[in-house]
């Protein structure tokens, strides 16, 4: 048995159609489905959804305050006013201004950006910096992907005879800031779509502004929305539909230059933008100032392009390094104890960078399934900044919220947040949001949840049903990637990677192959038995090899519903073929004191097993065989082990001795009556050479007629009792005994993995009662 590490949720029924209806011209069952479990049903909702286009968006005029905020720039550029876009330094606060600066200085506008130091200033506004856009001559602010939360700064820019524009997206929090306008699709009741990324609000005033459909900032568009997890539904799917056809036919020089840099060939999809450019975006602002990351998009010289690019790529590989050391660090002060492992994580230490804290919460997250705050402390100030990251169950912005008082600055999403408070307040925020999760969340809600929409059997598994599943892309939050389900036995499994942590799994159904890769797993190695059937969740994908397509499941999860055996009969280096986790109960099995236990595991005495108090097992390991089937019979029944693993050897086997049948102790009694003596020493060799018989059955049946009282051995020679006994030769209990080790091999040591198993599987079949007078 192997349990999953995440919960399944089966979002179908293997037995009904879910409702689903295949009507629609074009559309596969399997789409059809797909798209039902979407809650996309009505054939015009099919066709936005299947087929994005620029009539999905909506009119940017139906946000509020936009037609004043428009009205305002334009006045700016008829009088030559000088106007700041003020940003944030994460790729969507990048993207954000760029698309708007670009927008501007195409209405004729005389602009700057600014983006606030990270580790200086912290997000969003800040008092200092807006007083310093006054002294500067600028009249006009307008704030992207941020500016919501700035109810003090709002005031300071008043009084300074700015007037500030707030595009944003992020949580609105108690109240508004007084600034001349605020975009914001929360704030905007007319809005139909709520959920618009930072670089969409600011997409929208572009549009407005430009009077026109503004394509060539639809690029910028996709990297913004996509790297910010905002849900790909409604506007965001038309959004990043055209924003992603938009990079594929980009003139943009920066664009071009980190395509490089990042080795990208061939067509850009949303987990290009996901994986490769949106990290790279975000790494400026996380070890420095982020200008370069907005520079790079800006840039119409190619030299300029080519060194911003290498420089955001070192910078790059140096946030990731720092990642790794950060989260190791955090994992080691939660598990020694140096720092709580509670509900809530909230770890602290100084020197940490702050600008990776939130990929190290993510990280943290996923290790221990809890909610993560991690946070780099400024001992100077006495101040600690962080971020959060959190499970489904457990709204960070709502629950810290609740709790406001004890933060500097706040602010964020349901999953994820930044903040800013008082060293003292760590101890009481931790306190706090762990009671909230007690009394919020069951034990259910700490676990990662997959959603699966349907079973499949690996010889339907084509590449014209993955093509089929592509038509739902771009996938992301609010419309992820199918997960499916499939049961089967892998034809075989390796470690790969160049630290040997990764899994590929080869499935074989008649002649249907399907390659599995689980990425990270490389620990299960040693708890996947080759002959157990696997249930695998994860992604359908066609894996491109030297020109040759094959369909491949990329494996997010695994696990084994039923109880394994693992062969290792006569083996040696057990330490290398076993590994059991940490948290695991495994204990090792003998009959007769044997020592050669590996990993130092417990040891309990078969013929004491009545002692060993029974507890959820989750391993056996055997190391020897038992005197009698029954022991062992006795031992599983009572124990029901997950998996056994069978590790003995057989030294003096019975199996290969020459078993005597009746026929042979008739006929040797027969001969010592006709000679009354038979020297073992002497003759034996000759009775082997004559008969064919093992020289080792001449002696058991030897011993056996001597227990018997039948006959007399000194020194060797045998000699016939006057008057035996009358007595069958199961009255030995030396014939018992190597009948019974005969029986033992050749269930447990010499039958086949299929008779072995099959044996296992009868002995923990639970015993049946016997029904006596209706009791």
């Amino acid at each position: 048995m192997l349990k999953s590490k995440t919960k399944w949720n089966f979002t179908y029924n293997d037995n009904s159609t879910d409702g689903y209806s295949n009507n629609l011209p074009d559309i596969s069952s399997l789409t059809s489905q797909l798209l039902n479990r979407r809650g996309i049903t009505k054939p015009e909702e099919v066709k936005r959804f299947l087929h994005p286009s620029q009539e999905d968006l909506y009119d940017p005029f139906l946000l509020d305050g936009l037609s004043e905020a428009v009205e305002r720039v334009r006045i700016a550029i008829e009088r030559n006013e000088h106007i700041l876009v003020y940003g944030d330094y994460d790729a969507d606060g990048v993207s954000s201004t760029t698309v708007m600066v670009e927008a501007l200085r195409e209405a004729g506008a005389i602009c700057d950006y600014y983006i606030p130091n990270r580790f200086t200033e912290g997000y969003g506004p800040n008092e200092a910096a807006f007083l310093q856009a006054a002294q500067d001559g600028f009249s006009i602010i307008i704030t992207v992907d941020n500016g919501i939360a700035g109810i003090h700064e709002a005031n300071v820019a008043k009084e300074a005879g700015i007037d500030l524009i707030i595009t944003d997206h992020h949580e609105v929090q108690e109240s508004l800031p007084d600034a001349f306008s605020i975009i914001h699709p929360k704030t905007s009741k007319n809005y139909p779509f709520k959920e618009l990324a930072g670089v969409g609000v600011a997409f929208k005033f572009a549009q407005a502004l430009l009077k026109e459909m503004p394509h060539h900032l639809l690029d910028m568009v996709a990297i913004g929305t996509i790297a910010d997890l905002v849900p790909l539904k409604d506007e965001n799917r038309a959004l990043v539909f055209l924003g992603l056809q938009a990079l594929n036919q980009t003139n943009r020089i920066g664009f071009k230059a980190l395509k490089d840099v990042c080795s990208i060939d061939g067509e850009i999809e949303e987990e290009t933008v996901g994986f490769s450019i949106g990290p790279r975006v975000n790494a400026v602002g996380r070890l420095e100032d982020a200008s370069p990351a907005v520079d790079l998009f800006l840039t119409e010289d190619s030299y300029e392009a080519s060194q911003l690019a290498e420089y955001i790529n070192d910078l790059n590989q140096k946030r990731q390094k720092i990642v790794t050391d950060i989260t190791k660090e955090a994992e080691e002060l939660l598990i020694s104890g140096e720092q709580p492992l509670e509900e809530v994580i909230v770890v602290a230490k100084e020197g940490w960078n702050p600008g990776v804290l939130g990929i190290v919460a993510s990280k943290l997250v996923r290790q221990f399934d809890r909610p993560a705050i991690v946070l780099g402390i400024d001992s100077d100030k006495n101040e600690a900044k962080g971020s959060a990251r959190s499970i489904d169950a457990f709204d960070l912005f709502q629950n810290c919220m609740e709790i406001r008082e004890q933060f500097i600055h706040f602010g964020g999403h349901a999953q994820a947040a930044g903040m800013t408070l008082n060293t003292d307040n760590i101890e009481e925020v931790r306190s706090q949001l762990c009671q909230k999760a007690q009394d919020k969340l069951s034990d259910d809600d700490y676990h990662q949840v997959l959603n699966v929409e349907m079973n499949v059997d690996m010889e339907e598994v084509t590449l014209e049903q993955i093509q089929e599943i592509n038509k739902l892309r771009p996938f992301g939050m609010g419309n992820p990637k199918p997960l499916f389900h499939i049961k089967e036995k892998a034809k075989e499994i390796r470690l790969i990677g160049s630290r040997q942590n990764h899994l590929k799994l080869m499935f074989k159904k008649n002649q249907k192959k399907l390659d599995g890769i689980a990425f990270g797993m490389g620990d299960l190695y040693t708890r996947i038995s080759p002959a157990s059937e696997l249930e695998v969740i994860g992604e359908l994908g066609i894996n491109e090899w030297n020109g040759r397509q094959n369909v491949q499941i990329m494996i997010k999860d695994l696990k084994v519903q039923t109880w394994q055996l693992f062969d290792f009969r006569g083996s040696k280096h057990l330490e290398k073929k076993l590994g059991f986790p940490n948290d695991q109960h495994v204990v090792a099995l003998t009959f007769n004191n044997a020592q050669n236990a590996p990993h130092e595991l417990p040891v309990i005495n078969g013929k004491e097993i009545e002692s060993f108090q029974s507890f959820p097992l989750h391993g056996l390991v055997l190391l020897d065989l038992p005197p009698s089937l029954a022991q062992l019979s006795h031992v599983v029944q009572r124990l029901a082990p997950d998996n056994i693993y069978a590790c003995y050897q057989v030294e003096d086997s019975a199996f290969f001795t020459s078993w005597p049948t009746r026929d042979h102790f008739k006929w040797f009694y027969g001969m010592l009556m006709k000679r009354q003596s038979f020297n073992l020493n002497k003759d034996r060799e000759l009775l082997s050479a004559r008969k064919g018989w093992n020289g080792d059955m001449i002696n058991f049946i030897s011993q056996v007629f001597f227990e018997l009282g039948f006959v007399k051995i000194k020194d060797g020679l045998v000699t016939i009792e006057s008057k035996p006994q009358q007595k069958d030769l199961t009255e030995s209990t030396i014939y018992q005994e190597r009948k019974e080790q005969l029986a033992v091999e050749q269930a447990l040591y010499y039958s086949t993995y299929k008779e072995l198993k099959d044996w296992f599987n009868q002995q923990r079949e639970p015993i049946k009662e016997e029904v006596f007078n209706g009791l």
